[in-house]
């Protein structure tokens, strides 16, 4: 049968490439559901079976955007404890987020996922660690949101095996065993993950954090998914507070304590990393480690400004990530573009640290490092994964800016006219085309005020 194309042309173009080529007018050709060829200027003629042509002009295409770093749950407890540092929040926070259950899960889910959808994620991951016991199947109903949503999905199945009575900080009947964490896990891989070239949905194995989950469960957890052969992910070197358990508990750093669970590897990303020194980012270098960085989240709880750019010049692959909205509650990836390059020239580096075309580069290829797709998604190359943004610069907002990168980065939010994820039509003139919006909103006002009911109950 032959291919449906999709034509969009007259637009600048940021590929994202490994040359970071970029068009100041050009096309694209989407035959299904992959890039069929991008260039300057026109469109090829005589071109068969196209079922839309899209005028570009005004407008900036870009690889769509990949956020490596998040918790769903969050957004039905936004706004909550705005004052704290990490370890006071958590211990505010996890009363509350104990309380989950599956609805309230899949409507936090949809806000979530709709909202970075909305503004041009096209590839999205959850890193959900609090399952309570009795609280149906959470990671069920997170999947279900994502192919309702229509983006490309990880999730990343945490757990958490140290309670408050074992040192940790959340509620003992928040956490799961070793035994049961392991084989929910194991259980999650063998149903959802997906390892075709267009998947649309992986698994990874995250335990929570170092604080959090027994040393037993950090290396059971990076032996299950090396046997499974799925990415690993987990919280690391957030804050100061952070590195001092791990001395006071293990005897020694973050860095150093993961590598002696084997959770270090071109198979691992950590959230965070604020706390780094020039050992750490080496010890990342070296093995391929990646980094999601957060910025906004990072400056919300006041735990600092990660080395990104010695990070990036060490050859360490770094993403973004929006990190869960109890922490970032606006929760829009696009924002953190230029939140990273603004937070990162507060550092050493000065005005030095990131150009505007780095900061699209770690909301698009860098995320698809490491989230492990970089060969299907990430930047505009013949024979990707049609998963694209087509982002309007020439209303008031932007049209005085020459550079359209620029303007996309320092600029105010773009409004999105198209997106695509896989050739499929996710957003449309600045709305979703695969949910409605305003029956999300409802949902998750409805559990969030169920949540705060539930917990103020007790």
């Amino acid at each position: 049968m032959a291919a449906s194309r999709i034509v969009i042309e007259n637009c600048a173009i940021a590929t994202v490439d490994a040359n970071d080529t970029e068009y100041a007018s050009g096309y694209v050709v989407v035959a299904d559901n992959l890039i069929e060829s991008v260039g300057a200027g026109s469109a090829p003629a005589g071109l068969e079976n196209v079922v839309r042509r899209v005028d570009g002009t005004g407008h900036l295409l870009t690889p769509g955007l990949v956020n490596t770093h998040h918790h769903f749950y969050q957004w039905i407890t936004r706004g909550l404890a705005t004052d704290h540092n990490l370890f006071k929040w958590l211990v505010a926070l996890y009363p509350t987020w104990a309380r989950i259950d599956e609805s309230m899960a899949r409507a936090a889910a949809q806000g979530s996922l709709a909202m970075m959808a909305r503004g041009g994620v096209t590839t999205a991951m959850d890193h959900h660690y609090v399952y309570p016991r009795g609280s149906g199947d959470l990671s069920g109903a997170i999947i279900g949101a994502a192919s309702e949503t229509g983006v490309r999905f990880t999730l990343a199945r945490g757990s958490m095996d140290r309670g408050e009575s074992d040192g940790g900080l959340p509620p003992d009947f928040a956490v799961e065993s070793l035994e049961d964490a392991l084989a929910a896990t194991e259980a999650t891989v063998d149903r959802y993950h997906d390892d075709s070239f267009d998947a649309m949905t992986q698994i990874a194995v995250a335990p929570c954090s170092p604080f959090s989950v027994s040393t037993e469960l950090m290396r059971q957890g990076a032996e299950l998914a090396r046997r499974k052969g799925v990415r690993l992910h987990t919280h690391g070197s957030e804050t100061v507070e952070e590195e001092q358990f791990c001395k006071e508990l293990f005897g020694m750093g973050p860095t150093d304590y993961f590598e002696s669970t084997g959770w270090l590897g071109s198979d691992v990303w950590m959230a965070h990393c604020v706390h780094m020194n020039d050992s750490d980012i080496a010890a990342f270098a070296r093995t391929g480690t990646g980094v999601a960085h957060c910025p906004s989240s990072n400056a919300r709880l006041g735990a600092g400004i990660a080395r990104v750019t010695d990070m990036l010049r060490a050859g360490v692959p770094v993403g973004l990530g929006v990190d869960g909205t109890a922490s970032n509650e606006s929760g829009e990836l696009h924002t953190e573009l230029r939140n990273a390059l603004l937070v990162n020239r507060l550092s050493a580096h000065r005005e030095a640290a990131l150009t505007a075309r780095q900061a699209l580069r770690l909301g698009t290829h860098g995320g698809a490092q490491v989230l492990g797709r970089a060969g299907q998604i990430g930047s505009i190359e013949a024979g990707k994964l049609a998963d694209l943004v087509l982002w309007k610069l020439d209303t008031l907002a932007h049209s005085s800016i020459a550079d359209p990168v620029v303007a996309l980065i320092l600029g105010a939010a773009a409004p999105v006219t198209l997106s695509l994820v896989g050739g499929r039509t996710v957003v449309e003139d600045n709305h979703l085309t695969t949910v409605d919006e305003d029956a999300v909103a409802r949902s998750t006002r409805t559990e969030a005020r169920r949540l705060a009911r539930i917990t103020a109950a007790g």
